[in-house]
């Protein structure tokens, strides 16, 4: 069993783009750790294929138990299917990360760049991006907010106003993260600006979160049992957000359950079941029942490990909620446009 990559011109120099980006991030997170340590990575290897390989697959940089991170994740992906002459989707490449360090002063970050390619030739880009701080500093959220804006350029009202609808979460009225990025379906007449913008977008996001968390490892180096607290809450937030609302994380597990560790990988290691219950009346009604399904899948009174057993648990909740609640996904994020994701991966 091999992946077998797009033929395609665009998906290839997409995947080469989103390849380059991972090696990168994963360079510069491994940067940030204990000099004594410098020639060790903090992360491990994982590989996955979609259909034994034959419509592509993924790889994914982890991050190790015993390093700066509570949960650190950098994945790349290309699913294909120019073989199988049923599907319009030609291929979809992506870059997808989500970093959420030990030290609750340091801020989590997400980002997704991704290449969308029709066999009829038509394809768009996704760029998005969040900064999510358990201790939010307004010096940081303006550092990280002023990088998207100097890089985007013409599109940075655009891209801020379709983030921050796109991580509101309405039941609680506040948003995800404290700065937010996110263009949909996004391509102009020049497909070599195009993916330039995505890679310098990458690039400036990449090396922005590094200085951001090297100030913060800096600054606070110790730190009192208390913002533990308060990172769990956050965290616990952030798990309310993907699971609830997030339409990428939904539609990936949807699409195919050959990745589904992979696809959750953007949550973190704890979470607070108390303050998830709480939660559960605010919700709309059919919300609600999600939500419960999904604490009831967690093992411990209060704080329950999200591990690679509880991801199988929540994605097998998750396809079967909305199986039988399609109603459901009307509720989930969306920005200007809804990114037809699912039917894309549908037989015509």
């Amino acid at each position: 069993m091999s992946l077998v990559l797009a033929q395609s011109n665009a998906a290839r120099l997409a995947y080469d783009l989103v390849k380059g980006l991972q090696a990168y991030f994963v360079s510069r997170l491994d940067e940030l750790q204990h000099p004594a340590a410098a020639h060790s990575s903090q992360f491990y290897s994982v590989d996955w294929l979609r259909a034994q390989g034959d419509f592509g697959g993924g790889n994914r940089f982890t991050a190790k138990e015993d390093t700066l991170f509570n949960r650190a994740s950098v994945n790349i992906s290309q699913v294909q299917y120019e073989s199988d002459p049923s599907k319009k989707l030609g291929s979809a490449t992506a870059l997808s990360t989500i970093v959420h360090p030990k030290n609750p002063f340091a801020p989590s970050m997400h980002m997704h760049i991704s290449w969308t390619e029709m066999k009829n030739g038509s394809g768009y880009w996704r760029i998005m991006a969040d900064l999510n701080p358990s201790m939010p500093d307004e010096a940081q959220t303006a550092l990280f907010e002023k990088t998207m804006r100097e890089t985007v350029d013409a599109l940075w009202e655009e891209g801020k106003a379709q983030g921050e609808r796109y991580f509101y979460i309405p039941a609680l009225g506040r948003h995800r993260g404290t700065a937010h990025f996110y263009l949909e379906e996004y391509g102009s007449q020049d497909p070599v600006h195009d993916r330039e913008l995505a890679k310098r977008f990458g690039h400036a996001i990449i090396d922005v979160y590094i200085q951001i968390v090297a100030d913060s490892l800096t600054k606070h180096p110790l730190f009192e049992g208390r913002y533990r607290d308060d990172q769990l809450a956050y965290h616990s937030l952030y798990f309310l957000q993907v699971l609830t609302l997030d339409r990428g994380t939904t539609s990936g597990l949807l699409v195919h359950n050959e990745n589904d560790t992979g696809i959750l990988a953007s949550l973190p290691a704890e979470v607070d079941k108390v303050l998830l219950q709480s939660w559960v009346t605010r919700l709309p009604s059919v919300q609600a029942k999600l939500l419960q399904e999904l604490i009831n899948v967690l093992n411990g009174d209060r704080i329950a490990l999200v591990d690679d057993e509880a991801k199988v648990k929540i994605a097998d909740v998750s396809r079967l909620f909305y199986k039988n609640h399609p109603e459901a996904l009307e509720l989930l994020a969306r920005g200007d446009r809804i990114p037809p994701t699912q039917d894309n991966h549908k037989s015509v």
